[in-house]
């Protein structure tokens, strides 16, 4: 796709760990994990062997007409066993979009299968981030994602509701707690206008990643659950980046204390060696979709590539590994070293308001006034620090404007954390002084 803007970015040829060279022979933490999925870094054998393996002993076979092969069992059961939604059952993809459109169809599947046809409107959050396939796409609500496409919002029965940013979102002295009452008590009222009785389900990213690494205030998702369990209303946990020891925990949903309805995996499931991702839903909504389908005939869903043998030996590999090696724990740990350094080195630093994240994904909020917490334009400072990262040797990625996000492979050891924030700080330093010269710093 052409650009009107020149790209400057490195042209890759090959990786090795949390390192990837560029064709000049240029070396780079790859800080951001790829976009936050290579978990296993960029030189494990282990899932390349087995994808290869797969390869010569059945290199496709789809899953229509009730066929089946031994991979996508053996992913289905392992994941049963893993995740937090009881008597799961997992239809499997090619990326989180299409993982969430996925959810977004099965949903009006099962309440047209339970005589609620009009239970169908959907809630999702300023700044959430689900994809950029149609449904997900008009789930997603940063505005370089919906500006010019015409997303049919209407036409999909999406909701909006607050961002549970406090440091953005926040009215004058209002304290963590006095946030959090206001905006789900906005929910509250949305819910009631709309009728409890048209809203299938709720979706949010445990902690999200696009929008900027935002991680709720204590009580945002112990309020929100006993409000949507109030009202009937389903809770879908979009967990393709928390997913799979990311926050430190298994899953996000684990970190943040949610109970989720519907699970939506992507990303880290295969360590980004093969595109797949997984729907999950619980057993009592699979039943009800059986014994419509049996009047029809046939589940009128599917891709070709849903369960692609070697995508399914990837996941497993990659789920093997994440066991064998303790690398959840191994997350928690080098990521409380992540995150106390940041805070350390960026909390009191001019052009940084906030520092915030869960394990091995943290985010630094730019902003052109300390005190007032005032951005910048255009996402100037965030595009100023990603470039100079890169000049330094670091890949991150500028995220909701002014947000700079981390979110390194998980096999990332303390002395390459230390490393990376050395480079980080010296980014970030330079950034301030060029934001500076330019005088777009807020007095």
């Amino acid at each position: 796709m052409k650009s009107e803007q020149p790209i400057e970015a490195p042209h890759l040829e090959r990786g090795e760990g949390v390192y990837v060279f560029d064709s000049d022979g240029n070396k780079y933490i790859e800080g951001l994990a790829g976009l936050w999925c290579t978990s296993l870094g960029y030189s494990s054998t282990e899932v390349i062997d087995a994808i290869t393996e797969q390869l010569h002993r059945l290199p496709f076979s789809h899953t229509f007409g009730g066929k089946t092969h031994q991979p996508i069992q053996d992913l289905a059961e392992k994941l049963r066993a893993m995740v937090p939604v009881e008597d799961a059952y997992i239809f499997f993809g090619n990326s989180g979009s299409d993982a969430n459109d996925t959810h977004y169809k099965m949903l009006r599947y099962y309440f047209n299968a339970i005589g609620k046809p009009e239970k169908r409107k959907i809630i999702t959050r300023e700044r959430g981030y689900h994809g950029v396939t149609v449904a997900a796409g008009s789930l997603t609500s940063l505005p370089a994602n919906l500006a010019h496409f015409d997303a049919p919002l209407e036409a999909l029965h999406i909701l909006r509701s607050d961002s549970p940013h406090y440091y953005t979102a926040r009215k004058g002295n209002e304290t963590e707690a006095q946030f959090v009452e206001r905006i789900l008590q906005n929910l509250e009222d949305q819910i009631l206008a709309e009728d409890p009785d048209t809203i299938a389900a709720m979706i949010v990213e445990p902690i999200t990643g696009a929008s900027g690494v935002i991680v709720p205030p204590d009580g945002y998702y112990e309020g929100l659950q006993a409000l949507l369990r109030k009202y009937g209303i389903l809770i879908w946990a979009d967990e393709v980046i928390c997913g799979f020891g990311r926050t430190g925990a298994d899953f996000g949903c684990t970190t943040m204390g949610i109970k989720p309805d519907l699970m939506t995996l992507a990303k880290q499931l295969s360590s980004a060696y093969f595109p797949i991702s997984a729907s999950v839903i619980p057993g009592w909504m699979y039943d009800a979709m059986v014994d419509q389908t049996n009047e029809v005939g046939v589940f009128g869903h599917g891709y070709t590539y849903s369960g692609h043998p070697a995508a399914c030996a990837a996941a497993l590999k990659t789920l093997e590994i994440y066991e064998r090696d303790n690398l959840f724990a191994h997350a928690a740990e080098v990521g409380d070293h992540l995150q106390a350094q940041l805070r350390a080195m960026f909390s009191d630093h001019p052009l940084v308001g906030e520092v915030r994240g869960k394990g091995l994904i943290a985010a630094l909020e730019l902003v052109s006034n300390k005190t007032t917490g005032a951005s910048f334009d255009k996402g100037i400072a965030g595009a100023t620090a990603q470039k100079l990262c890169q000049d330094n040797g670091l890949i991150l990625r500028a995220v909701a404007g002014n947000a700079v996000a981390l979110c390194p492979p998980l096999i990332i050891t303390k002395d390459e954390v230390d490393e990376l924030l050395r480079r980080l700080k010296l980014s970030i330093d330079a950034a301030y002084e060029a934001l500076k010269a330019q005088d777009l710093l807020a007095v």
